[in-house]
């Protein structure tokens, strides 16, 4: 068939609730923004997108709205993600005058159709040719190197900004799979409260992720992790400066590393047991940006009895794996919602 012979125009793009990743045919990743948009009030155009519209989150006068339009790993505001797809498909266009491409876009598991639908309208409007959605899950198996059309089990636990995504799959298809709407953002919400509980310092998102990314542990590390972090002192107001160490980012998160850990062992418990086997001699792996946890990968492992890999460059799966499924669209043509639907 010379409908999927594969152009240089195809794209791939990751719609994560924290980051919006996009991938071209022999370039790879192109692009990589936070999910922010900041649009003018009153004439409803954007004014910046991505790391331009996320520092003016919170400092926006009242004619601009700078927002995420992803929540927990579900469309939150219609029109912006519509004007931010459209933004950044238009702008790879442009950057890499490409004409109508073929798009794959990853999205959430627990997405609906209506979702669906807007998703399809807005990156047809951007110019695209043919729009093909797959679930993030699925993508970031397929991106961390998993053969998801073998009929053998593999599972794939996605922690991303939004949503943890567990997903148990064969034979292209999703077998078994829960989301979680605890993931990256409520870890950094747990540090911020921890923060201004426990040591009465507020401090902002930000820095809560600065802190999560370089002394985040879900176990205690072999040599205890320390950091410098400067906040407001919710006593006198003023700026100060204190010490925070490894300990306390792990008992900080350790609620929400727990809510992860129980809807992993419930998935595992539903696997038919014809999968069983493959997956325990396979072992789990984990994808997203909490993959990059440290002792994340030990403390599933202990929990499940199961080896645990990271997938490599996890933050990039999702996005890798919808550039893959667009190289091999004939194979994988059963990973794709749309095009399930379409038959």
């Amino acid at each position: 068939m010379k409908f999927f012979t594969f152009g240089s125009k195809d794209i791939g793009i990751d719609l994560g609730t924290a980051n919006i990743l996009v991938t071209l045919k022999g370039k790879g990743i192109v692009l990589k923004e936070p999910s922010v948009v900041a649009i003018d009030r009153k004439t409803g155009s954007i004014l910046a997108t991505g790391i331009e519209a996320k520092e003016m989150l919170g400092r926006t006068p009242e004619s601009i709205k700078a927002v995420r339009p992803l929540k927990d790993g579900v469309i939150a505001d219609f029109t912006a993600t519509q004007l931010m797809l459209k933004n950044l498909v238009e702008k790879v266009k442009k950057r890499y005058s490409i004409g109508r491409p073929r798009v794959v876009v990853g999205v959430p598991s627990g997405i609906t159709e209506v979702e669906e639908r807007a998703v399809e309208e807005s990156v047809l409007q951007a110019g695209a040719r043919e729009v093909y959605l797959i679930e993030e899950p699925m993508a970031a198996a397929i991106g961390a190197a998993l053969d998801v059309a073998e009929p053998s089990g593999s599972i794939i636990v996605d922690i991303g900004g939004g949503t943890t995504e567990v997903a148990v799959i064969s034979l292209g298809g999703i077998v078994v799979s829960n989301s979680l709407r605890v993931a990256g953002d409520e870890l950094d919400e747990d540090i911020v409260n921890y923060i201004k509980r426990e040591m009465n310092l507020a401090i902002g998102e930000t820095t809560a992720e600065q802190i999560k990314i370089q002394i985040g542990c879900a176990m205690p590390l072999m040599s205890e992790m320390y950091m410098d972090i400067r906040g407001r002192d919710l006593t006198d107001g003023l700026p100060k400066n204190i010490k925070i160490t490894s300990v306390h980012v792990e008992e900080a998160m350790r609620e929400s590393i727990k809510k992860i850990l129980d809807i992993i062992k419930i998935t595992l418990e539903k696997i038919p047991p014809e999968l069983a086997s493959d997956i325990v001699e396979k072992g789990i792996v984990l994808a997203g940006g909490g993959a990059l946890i440290k002792n994340l990968d030990k403390l599933i492992s202990i929990e499940t009895g199961m080896p645990v890999y990271i997938a490599e460059e996890p933050l990039d799966c999702v996005v890798r794996g919808t550039g893959k499924t667009l190289e091999d669209l004939e194979r994988l043509k059963t990973v794709l919602i749309n095009a399930r639907k379409r038959k």
